[in-house]
């Protein structure tokens, strides 16, 4: 297990514990708590020199085969840091399978990707560029490539002390997404205090996200996830999956057809919704939870209808809408040469 250092980038930002219960009943609202210090890894301690180089090859298309796609091509931070399509076209407008997730918080998650094969962002970093359906450059073709641009090579030196290597370029990228964060949520603030920030609505929305709805069970904690694996069926058509999920990572049939539970901070801003990007409204998210998701062999035995009323899915969707913090914007920067 990596020793985790703290830096604290909001210092009002406080952990508020969770109120766990077996029942869905109570009437005491159970909360998640506000986003505590980012964690930071020892071996990667933060730097401005670092994170000023980590911003230049978050937004440098080549870092990819033909020079067209950048980290922020389908994390667009006018999107609040996600893609507005279902699936992002990567080089030469190939498409994957899976919807690309936001990065803004995504310093608190651990793991990375939607099937979990990275544990912590120094791994996601770097994912999509060897990806060939992604950015399509392969680890040695990138370093050959950063290391023939003297400002890069300049900078890599004075940061690292050395070239830019397989170990280093992801730490660089890393540390300047470990900077995309908010905390300053009308939710936040509310539990900060201010009671006006939240509407009726937004209230018993919350009300019924840690009650009845049962939505904190598996969207825990302050980033509003429990970093597990859950299958709602999403995908699942005439006895076939159309993407395995966790499975392909652990080869074990529990895992089929299991995605990480995403974050709900700033959800409002990031449609499509789930692995696929095929769920198009947070409306349409509840009223698959509230039918109980979709039968199939692995179906998550937490799933199971809701019973909610029109109006109960309305407020669960005017909670949702209460994450939404103040956007986290970067313009690209000058890029070496």
């Amino acid at each position: 297990m990596r020793i985790i250092t703290i830096l604290v980038i909001v210092s009002t930002m406080t952990m508020l514990s969770i109120s766990w219960s077996a029942s869905r009943t109570t009437t005491k609202p159970k909360i998640n708590g506000l986003l505590g210090p980012v964690p930071i890894p020892a071996d990667n301690p933060q730097t401005p020199a670092k994170i000023k180089l980590g911003k230049q090859l978050y937004f440098d298309k080549r870092l990819s085969s033909n020079n067209t796609v950048s980290c922020a091509t389908c994390h667009d931070p006018a999107e609040y840091w996600a893609d507005r399509t279902p699936v992002s076209a990567g080089v030469m407008h190939r498409f994957g399978k899976r919807n690309s997730p936001t990065i803004l918080n995504a310093a608190y998650s651990i793991p990375q990707f939607w099937d979990g094969r990275a544990i912590y962002l120094e791994k996601q970093a770097v994912g999509p560029v060897a990806n060939p359906l992604e950015m399509d450059l392969a680890m040695p073709q990138l370093l050959a490539r950063l290391n023939a641009i003297p400002g890069y090579r300049t900078q890599f030196r004075a940061v690292f002390g050395t070239d830019a290597t397989e170990d280093n370029v992801p730490k660089a990228i890393a540390s300047f997404e470990r900077t995309i964060v908010n905390g300053n949520s009308p939710y936040d603030e509310y539990l900060r205090g201010n009671k006006k920030t939240m509407s009726k609505s937004a209230l018993r929305g919350m009300r019924l996200f840690g009650g009845k709805a049962g939505c904190i069970d598996c969207h825990s904690g302050p980033y509003f996830s429990d970093s597990s694996y859950h299958n709602l069926g999403i995908g699942y058509k005439h006895g076939k999956y159309s993407d395995p999920g966790r499975f392909d990572v652990t080869k074990n049939q529990k895992d089929m057809g299991a995605f990480l539970t995403p974050t709900l901070r700033n959800v409002a801003k990031t449609p499509p919704y789930m692995h696929d990007g095929s769920v198009k409204t947070l409306i349409d998210v509840v009223n698959i939870y509230n039918r109980g998701g979709i039968p199939n062999p692995h179906l998550d035995p937490r799933i199971k209808p809701l019973h909610l009323t029109h109006g109960e899915k309305a407020d669960l969707v005017a909670f949702m809408k209460s994450l939404t913090g103040k956007p986290v914007i970067v313009s690209p920067p000058p890029l070496p040469r």
